[in-house]
């Protein structure tokens, strides 16, 4: 196959600065809607918009329904919920764990092998999430932090039972998945959070506006983008490019939500990129794909 054209490594960059603005965007709908309220709105516009390419599903009907508990409406919960006691850029930083947890759960359900430079990238990773956990002034922070690593992990555990999906398109799984979340998200919201109602009926053009980007702008387009990524070029050769969405996410809460930015954070989090980045990026070396190459294709964690 190939190398990347300058069209398809202008795309890879476009989609990790739409999904990394997603968590600033997120941050900033969040003080208006309650987290898993938005991510109900998210999936229902998302779910107008594609309703049209669900197509047909076969025996994938099960499985989709499951994927839509585990991998859309509990993972959402669970990562905005997270997201919402935390920086925009470091909530992106810790999702990054979904990439570790996926190699560790093909290995465990899948058969996959990972090399030992994708333990060590595990290893590193979970070691960075240490370093940002353990400073003090993220003492308060703990409770968000674990919640976006359960929501990393059940990610990756949707993103196995994805795999096991036959005869569909990216976009179909998309469609299917936010038409099945959407009505579970708003039952989730119902049974967890409050004001609810109020929010909705005093939301602004800025609340809705947020709603909308991560419905149409991070989901629709986002995941339309990659999945025709994905049909003209290896994983392999993308998937690197996500490491910028943290990048992406950290630049636009210093700049429209004046989080600030230590050093120590910036440690924690180059030491979390460095353990993804081992295991997302191939070596020049290489002549093929490996068959534990981590997929993100049709349902990521954004």
């Amino acid at each position: 196959m190939a190398g990347l054209t300058l069209r398809d490594t202008g795309l890879a960059i476009l989609v990790s600065l739409i999904w990394g603005m997603g968590f600033v965007v997120a941050k900033g709908g969040m003080s208006h809607f309650p987290p898993i309220l938005l991510m109900a709105l998210r999936f229902s516009i998302t779910a107008v918009a594609l309703v049209w390419f669900m197509g047909p599903v076969g025996s994938n009907l099960p499985r989709l329904a499951l994927i839509s508990v585990v991998g859309a409406s509990l993972q959402y919960s669970l990562t905005f919920s997270g997201v919402n006691g935390l920086g925009a850029g470091l909530a992106a930083l810790v999702v990054q764990l979904e990439v570790p947890f996926l190699v560790i759960l093909g290995a465990l359900l899948l058969g996959e092998r990972p090399t030992a430079r994708k333990w060590l990238g595990i290893l590193i990773a979970f070691a960075g999430v240490g370093v940002i956990a353990s400073q003090e002034q993220f003492s308060g922070s703990m409770v968000s932090i674990l919640l976006v690593m359960s929501g990393a992990l059940t990610w990756a555990f949707g993103q196995v039972l994805v795999r096991r999906l036959t005869g569909m398109t990216g976009l179909s799984v998309t469609a299917w998945i936010a038409v099945l979340a959407a009505p579970q998200l708003f039952i989730l919201s119902a049974l967890f959070e409050t004001g609810q109602i109020e929010a909705i009926r005093t939301a602004g053009p800025g609340a809705w506006s947020a709603a909308i980007y991560l419905g149409l702008v991070m989901t629709a387009l986002g995941y339309f983008l990659w999945n025709s990524l994905l049909l003209r070029q290896e994983v392999g050769r993308v998937a690197p490019f996500l490491l910028l969405l943290p990048v992406f996410s950290v630049i636009g809460g210093i700049l429209f939500l004046d989080e600030a930015i230590t050093l120590p954070r910036l440690i924690g989090g180059a030491i979390v990129l460095s353990g993804v980045a081992l295991i997302t990026i191939a070596w020049p070396t290489a002549t093929k794909a490996q068959p534990d190459q981590p997929t993100t294709g049709d349902q990521t964690g954004t």
